[in-house]
Formats: structure tokens, C-alpha cells, sequence
């Protein structure tokens, strides 16, 4: 399928990808400090999963579009899914209020596979452009230097991730993380 998308423009959804992998992180971490709620393993999983949604965005935005990026989207996105599906399936009996607080009638755990499987179909929309894996110019022509708004949105994203790796570091300790978290372990242990 031909089209005009340009290694630009695919570049700037990336970019676009990565601002919106960040709210979402930056918004588990609001209600986290914020509110006092405590991610459970299944929570920090889906975080994990967010985080390698990324993976492919900052590559496309690093070195250009590829197939092998929007692929990785795809498998962190599955799995991502398949993660929030659990946790889903585990709140799915009538009577049983879920975990966490609730958005707009549907828990982060809903919202999480929502937008797992929004991931996967924006991925595969993106594989049906050719252009955008076309090189630009003459075969030497120097690579697509990203701008300061693809470049500020890897930065963002990795420092977001980071902020929840400590969290979570925080949370669980070096050790398993408690089903029900009610404190943060490693903070009781030095504290």
C-alpha cells in the first residue's frame, strides 16, 4: 500500500506514542502518590508492559521507522493485554469491587487492556504505510535527525519509567511484592 507517509511524519506519530505511553504512566503514578494506591503486582506489570510499549516508538524515533519497531509494539502490547486480561478475569465475578480506584465507570486494569489493544491496532495501521520505510533522498543521505519534540518525548518517557522502577523498588524491596501492598516494604525496612 503506498501512501504519504513520510519517514518524517512516522517519526512524529512516534513521537506522539511516546507522549501518550507517558500520561498513561504519569497517571498510575499521580494516583499512586497522590492517593495513596498502592499498584499490586499485576498493576506493576501492566507499568512494565507500558514501558516496553515504548521500546519501539524510541527506536523509530532513533533510527528511523521499521517494520522490526511497530513488531515490538505489538508483542509488548499483547502482552501487556494479556496481563491486564488476568487481572480483569480475577474482578469478573458479580459482587466483586474490583481493586483501585474507577475512571469513568471502568477500573486502570479495563482502561490498561483498552488501551493495549489500541497499541496493537495503531501498530498494524502504521505496518500498511510503505512509504514511511522508503529512504529518503539519495541512499547517503545523512539519517533523519529528530526534533526537539520527538527527542523531549524519549526523554520523557524514560524518565517517567524510571520514576516507577524506584517506586516499585520502593514498594516491593529486594524481595516478592505483596498481593495486597498496604506500605512501602523498603521504606518499613530502613525506617
Amino acid at each position: 500500500m503506498t501512501s504519504r507517509m513520510t519517514p518524517r511524519l512516522a517519526i512524529t506519530l512516534n513521537g506522539l506514542a511516546l507522549y501518550a505511553i507517558t500520561a498513561i504512566l504519569l497517571a498510575a503514578f499521580y494516583f499512586q502518590i497522590a492517593r495513596g494506591e498502592l499498584p499490586c503486582p499485576l498493576c506493576l506489570l501492566q507499568r512494565v508492559a507500558f514501558t516496553a510499549l515504548a521500546f519501539g516508538p524510541i527506536l523509530a524515533v532513533r533510527s528511523g521507522p521499521r517494520p522490526f519497531h511497530y513488531g515490538l509494539v505489538i508483542i509488548a502490547a499483547m502482552c501487556g493485554g494479556v496481563i491486564a486480561g488476568r487481572q480483569i478475569l480475577l474482578h469478573i465475578l458479580p459482587g466483586d469491587a474490583g481493586y483501585g480506584s474507577v475512571l469513568l465507570g471502568y477500573h486502570f486494569y479495563t482502561w490498561a487492556f483498552l488501551c493495549f489493544a489500541a497499541a496493537i491496532l495503531a501498530a498494524a495501521v502504521m505496518l500498511l504505510f510503505d512509504a514511511q520505510f522508503e529512504t529518503e533522498a539519495a541512499p547517503h543521505a545523512p539519517p533523519y535527525v529528530p526534533g526537539l519534540f520527538e527527542t523531549a518525548a524519549v526523554w520523557l518517557v524514560i524518565a517517567v519509567a524510571l520514576l516507577n522502577a524506584g517506586s516499585a523498588l520502593l514498594e516491593c524491596g529486594f524481595g516478592t511484592c505483596p498481593a495486597d501492598p498496604v506500605h512501602y516494604e523498603l521504606l518499613q525496612a530502613f525506617g
